[in-house]
């Protein structure tokens, strides 16, 4: 067999389409195309050697699906177990996407008994199989994220389900509902900053808003520049994470906001002008931010 030493100029150029190609079907939400995915689904069957099923079924996402596998086996009561024997469907176009590109792009022979899963991604979310009975799940309603391209919603669930699951994220970190949905009445300052998972607590402070979060907390003033719109330079002390620096400032609306900043910041005008990745100098010459 031919070793591949390396890729061609032409192959190369190709990854940035095939990427967009494969991340578009990984984040569809659309819902499940119930012919194509039976074809799919047989052929992952056959090319292992297995028989085509019979039986082909559709949930409206992970939480149906569980309900039908558990009316079909009232034996099978363990959802925990049940979701961890589903195959993704789309969402195992994170690996699936490594051996197209090269079995479609470079050539490479002998990555065909992965044909019928690579079509399944494009046309099912996630997927039960049994010996005779099929089990598709719709791919979510709708995904959201940051500009990052992290899970993300400030106004609900960032991925949510035709079946009414829904997931609830902060710039990647995963959190409880009711911190967007009831933030008013179960989100505190006092939560937030005693909160046991540090990545969380980070979020929780974020939907509060620094500037809440610092009038909790006993806050020293390291520089406070005459201008409100170059602002405070703060540091506090956070549990279990230590001391950290907040730029606190007005801006042009008059609202008040805070901002975490390198702690290599030694005044107020070093950390904003940090936010805008300027030297301090210049912005003193603006005579205008927002």
């Amino acid at each position: 067999m031919e070793k591949i030493q390396s890729l061609t100029e032409e192959q190369l150029a190709q990854i940035p389409a095939f990427v967009k190609k494969w991340l578009d079907i990984g984040l569809s939400s659309e819902p499940v195309n119930f012919e194509k995915a039976k074809e799919s689904i047989c052929l992952a069957y056959n090319k292992v050697g297995l028989k085509s099923p019979t039986k082909f079924l559709v949930a409206k996402g992970p939480l149906d699906a569980i309900r039908i596998i558990k009316e079909i086996d009232p034996n099978n009561t363990d959802s925990f177990k049940i979701l961890n024997e589903m195959i993704y469907g789309n969402l195992d176009v994170s690996w699936i996407s490594f051996y197209a590109y090269f079995q479609e792009i470079v050539g490479v022979k002998n990555c065909d008994i992965l044909d019928g899963l690579k079509e399944l991604s494009k046309y099912s979310g996630w997927v039960s199989v049994y010996e005779d009975v099929v089990i598709f799940q719709d791919r979510p309603e709708y995904i959201k994220m940051d500009e990052r391209n992290l899970l993300h919603s400030e106004t609900g669930p960032s991925i949510h389900y035709r079946d009414g699951l829904s997931v609830y994220s902060w710039h990647g970190i995963r959190i409880p509902s009711d911190w967007i949905e009831n933030k008013l009445s179960s989100l505190t300052p006092a939560i937030a900053i005693t909160w046991p998972n540090i990545e969380q607590r980070r979020a929780a402070c974020e939907i509060l808003g620094w500037a809440r979060i610092l009038r909790e907390l006993n806050s020293v003033v390291i520089d406070n520049d005459y201008d409100p719109q170059i602002g405070t330079l703060l540091e506090v002390d956070i549990p279990d994470i230590g001391k950290e620096k907040f730029l606190k400032v007005l801006c042009g609306t008059g609202r008040e906001f805070a901002i975490p900043v390198p702690p290599e910041m030694k005044t107020a005008l070093e950390a904003n002008a940090w936010t805008f990745n300027i030297d301090p100098n210049m912005l003193l010459d603006l005579e205008v931010r927002t």
